[in-house]
């Protein structure tokens, strides 16, 4: 196995140094032995180049696996075991996500240090996007309709659980700002719990950026959005999280993968992520940057599988300019408090949190949303 400088995508759709090391050799063979079912491993066929962990596939002797590593700060054991618990649940109904593994005691979060470990069975099918950037639009029609009943079937999965929400707002997709009658007070009151996130906005005037940042649509949505059943979510439905039965215009997917994001908070969460995820090129905001096709793909999909009626379809469309902002936030607690990355900070609070919700009030946003309307 041959050791080597490893990049991650950057949030401009660059590659830069990662912020965290690659795992190595001699690292991966310590933690599989820990894995009596685990052949030795024989080489790192791949390393992401996901910037907020470390992951690789490896190359046993009889099969492949997905090693995946967390600073403490980011992930404890217990916080990663919240997310094999929900994967555990889907695969016992039946979902296509991959086997989280458990060592010889029987875990399946493994701290070693300042280090947290999973090990994932190595997925079905063909990684088609794994390089792909988060915010890179999908531009097959085909596998959008694809994506969108893979979603509805996971959420199908997912009814039932009632696991209590996550312990942390660090990297994970949650909702509670958004679903809040008062997103100001309740942030406030999360502060204390998150001296990081409380640092960054000290002096800064953030009560009038996020009351200016959602209001244009959160009175409107947010008694509906308050009513919505709780559902665990993925949290990051994009393409590249998805592996498929091949790479034509017929492929299916095959596996979902990364639930490091997910958390408790309702079906139409989910969508509205996979529209933005999926049909806006954030980092390439023209006249083309939105895909209204891409859009009624994801939601025919979608619908194939569980029924939108015009109600909820007209609050996933004034839901879309409120779904990154409690996501935002923990990034700007990422990278302000644990990997100390000023500039990355000022992207997710300037660029993500308050551009996104902004794009949608220009008239290509204005015309994004009808669009979806127009589908109900």
């Amino acid at each position: 196995m041959t050791e080597h400088a490893h990049l991650a995508h950057g949030l401009s759709g660059d590659d830069t140094p990662a912020d965290w090391p690659p795992l190595t050799e001699a690292e991966v063979a310590r933690l599989l032995q820990r894995y009596p079912a685990i052949d030795a491993p024989q080489r790192i066929e791949w390393h992401s180049p996901r910037p907020l962990s470390a992951g690789c596939l490896v190359e046993t002797g009889t099969t492949g696996v997905f090693v995946k590593r967390h600073h403490h700060s980011v992930r404890s054991a217990a916080t990663l075991t919240e997310e094999h618990r929900f994967i555990a649940h889907l695969r016992r109904h039946h979902a296509a996500v991959p086997e989280v593994l458990a060592d010889r005691h029987g875990d399946t979060a493994i701290t070693d240090g300042d280090w947290v470990y999973e090990v994932h069975r190595r997925a079905r099918g063909i990684d088609l996007h794994r390089e792909t950037i988060s915010w890179q639009p999908l531009t097959e029609h085909s596998h959008a309709i694809a994506a969108g009943r893979m979603l509805a079937r996971l959420h199908d999965a997912t009814e039932g659980l009632d696991a209590p929400q996550r312990n942390t707002h660090i990297l994970v997709a949650r909702s509670e700002l958004i679903r809040a009658a008062d997103p100001i007070a309740t942030l406030e009151a999360q502060l204390p719990g998150r001296p990081g996130l409380a640092d960054y906005l000290r002096g800064r005037d953030w009560q009038r950026v996020l009351r200016e940042t959602i209001a244009p649509w959160h009175a409107r949505a947010q008694p509906s959005l308050a009513r919505q059943p709780r559902l665990w979510t993925h949290g990051d439905w994009h393409v590249s999280n998805l592996c498929w039965s091949g790479n034509d215009c017929d492929a299916d997917v095959t596996d979902v993968l990364d639930f490091g994001l997910s958390a408790a908070n309702f079906a139409l969460f989910d969508l509205a992520t996979a529209i933005e995820r999926n049909a806006i090129a954030w980092l390439e905001l023209d006249a083309h940057a939105a895909r209204p096709d891409i859009v009624r793909a994801l939601i025919e999909g979608y619908r194939r599988q569980r029924p939108l009626d015009t109600a909820q379809i007209h609050l996933l469309a004034d839901l879309l300019p409120l779904v990154h902002v409690d996501f935002a936030l923990s990034e700007v607690e990422y990278y302000h408090a644990i990997t100390h990355s000023p500039d990355n900070a000022d992207v997710a609070w300037g660029t993500f949190l308050q551009g996104h919700a902004a794009w949608f009030r220009t008239p290509a946003g204005e015309a994004f949303l009808q669009s979806i309307r127009q589908l109900a």
